[in-house]
């Protein structure tokens, strides 16, 4: 188990404790036990009767309150200045004091003015703690997606963590995928939205592959499993959103700079209100300048859109990608699998040809026999018998379909019989479905496209004229793509890549921000720095709103702690608010930050 600090994630540890820096309590995604609970229930009772009790009473009941509640608060503030160093000084100056004067015999006692300050704190403290764990809830539900069982073919039931690459599954209707495969046998609809964020279940058949944790609805499958444990996709996602969770954002930097400032020149307004307006102002400038706020602004703010993210299918490696995302103006796009569907696909057949040229591709293994087979095969067209099969490289096939000869050329797809032409086949790399629409989103966001392919002239042309692309640059190579994004970085851009191939990997390392297909190959998502799990360019349009709407919530929250600790202070050094009053307020000052970091969850649903 790791213990990481709320506000500080690069601070981990395998036992728990308390963060070096902010003095927060460091905390485990596993353990969802609230340090403060017990505390704030003992203390909020042994503090109602400090309301009403002689001076004797108020010694005995805030005694407790004070050493043993507000005694985590010592325990982070005495080896690093930080907020709890400005809330252990308020708390013990304002008991010290009280317990002085009730010795002499002086009527100024601030006992309950320490205690309600603590169970104030601690209240906030739990508040905190339970925003945080509602902040993390999208990968606490990844981690229990997973089934605990699965059924191999031969009707054995064995744990998940026993499954082997290889093994062959049965998925009954009704029932999750085990893990990632293939399958063998069967036809269903699988409801995959908990991994891709797409509403609609998808459907099924034999050669298709499946994701682990997606739920099988009415047919029942055979599947080979071929990624398990930490292979599978899920793991690889939560794995992700938890590495993006721990990372610090760019912008949180300036966070960290003044708070490092902040506190000892707090600790000098105190000293300063003390000899100039008393005691209970100085305590009030300690207790209203805790800067919780300006601690929780970025790192909730990171967390809700990670996981808003992630549910919509978008893995973002780690906070500083979703910073950068936000500022990209300009998109470079490669074609084959990213615009398109990178596999072949019939998209028109003139005559009636299409099971005579299936009867003789199938006995061929190049992308566009696979392609007319798979059409026929989707027409449930039977093959006919071939004999004397022939395949001539760069003209096509020919054999012998009953007793005539049949010819299928393969530039254009042309099918004759006896030498006499019969009909056509038109096969293309079909644009995907999603396309238009998230490259009509992405220009209406500002975002110059480029489209960056290998492919020659004339395809890359044709598909970016229909897809209204605002470049087109063709018969690119590996480097070619890596210079071109430099070309654009070096003219002040902030330049995203897309892509799903070995030959995009250098482009996506490049990049400000790499974005790759989930359905493409692993070293494209390697050096990626966002993947969309199911390969939809509308992803990327959601991803920049979302990072869009993440800085913009960042920001919102600086502004709110910011403005907050410098209208607040000299209230309280000219004696304007008690030191129970700026407890409250410094309490009322984080949940503001807490509240407008979580209105994220819902934006994260309705795009």
């Amino acid at each position: 188990m790791t213990y990481t600090c709320p506000m500080h994630p690069e601070i981990r540890q395998a036992t728990p404790g308390f963060c070096p820096i902010c003095g927060m309590t460091l905390e485990s995604k596993e353990d969802t036990k609230d340090p403060f609970i017990l505390r704030l229930w003992i203390c909020a009772i042994l503090t109602l009767p400090l309301l009403f009790s002689n001076p004797l009473f108020q010694l005995i009941f805030a005694t407790p309150i004070v050493l043993w509640g507000a005694l985590p608060f010592f325990q982070r503030g005495y080896k690093h200045l930080n907020m709890f160093t400005l809330i252990a000084l308020g708390v013990a100056a304002a008991y010290i004091y009280s317990c002085v004067n009730f010795f002499k015999g002086a009527g100024d006692l601030y006992f309950e003015a320490a205690a309600i300050i603590t169970t104030l704190v601690l209240l906030g403290q739990v508040l905190e703690h339970k925003a945080r764990r509602q902040t993390g809830r999208a990968i606490r539900a990844l981690m229990h997606l997973a089934p605990q069982k699965a059924l191999r073919i031969d009707g054995q039931e064995i744990p998940l963590d026993q499954v082997k690459k290889g093994d062959k599954l049965r998925v009954r209707p009704g029932e999750k995928i085990p893990t990632d495969g293939i399958i063998l046998e069967g036809k269903s609809s699988v409801d995959e939205s908990m991994v891709t964020g797409e509403s609609l279940p998808v459907e099924k058949s034999t050669g298709d592959r499946v994701i682990g944790a997606t739920l099988n609805t009415f047919g029942s499958l055979v599947m080979q499993a071929e990624r398990v444990g930490s292979e599978t996709l899920l793991s690889q996602i939560i794995h992700m959103v938890s590495s993006a969770e721990a990372s610090k954002a760019p912008i949180q930097r300036l966070a960290d700079k003044v708070a490092g400032y902040f506190v000892p020149a707090v600790i000098l307004i105190a000293l300063i209100t003390l000899f100039t307006h008393g005691l209970m102002s100085s305590i009030s400038v300690l207790i209203i300048a805790c800067p919780c706020a300006l601690g929780l602004a970025t790192p909730l703010s990171i967390t809700v859109g990670v996981g808003a993210a992630a549910r919509r299918g978008i893995l973002i490696k780690n906070a500083e990608a979703l910073e950068q995302l936000a500022k990209i103006d300009q998109l470079v796009i490669d074609k084959t699998g990213t615009l398109t569907e990178g596999k072949m696909r019939v998209t028109e057949i003139k005559g009636d040809v299409l099971q005579l040229a299936a009867s003789l591709e199938v006995l061929s293994e190049h992308p566009i026999s696979r392609a007319i087979v798979k059409r026929a095969q989707e027409e449930n067209i039977p093959l006919l018998k071939v004999s004397d099969f022939r395949s001539i490289p760069g003209k096509g096939v020919t054999g012998i379909i009953d007793g005539k000869e049949v010819s299928v050329g393969s530039s254009p797809i042309t099918l004759t019989v006896d030498g006499i032409v019969q009909g056509t086949i038109t096969v293309a790399d079909a644009i995907k479905e999603s396309t238009p629409s998230a490259l009509e989103q992405l220009h209406k966001q500002k975002v110059r496209l480029t489209l960056l392919t290998g492919d020659q002239q004339a395809t890359a042309d044709a598909v970016g004229r229909t897809l209204g692309i605002d470049k087109i640059i063709a018969k690119a190579s590996p480097e070619d793509k890596l210079r071109i994004v430099k070309e654009l970085q070096s003219q002040g851009h902030k330049v995203g890549v897309a892509g799903d191939g070995i030959n995009d990997a250098p482009a996506l390392a490049q990049a400000d921000v790499g974005i790759a297909m989930g359905t493409g190959t692993d070293v494209a998502m390697a050096s990626a720095s966002i993947t969309l799990v199911k390969g939809d360019l509308r992803g990327i349009a959601t991803a920049l709103t979302l990072s869009r709407e993440t800085v913009r919530n960042i920001k919102q929250n600086l502004f709110l702690a910011f403005i907050y600790n410098a209208l607040a202070i000299p209230f309280a050094a000219f004696g304007f608010l008690s030191p129970v009053i700026a407890s409250a307020a410094m309490t009322l000052s984080s949940l503001s930050v807490i509240l407008n970091a979580l209105r994220l969850h819902r934006i994260g649903k309705a795009r």
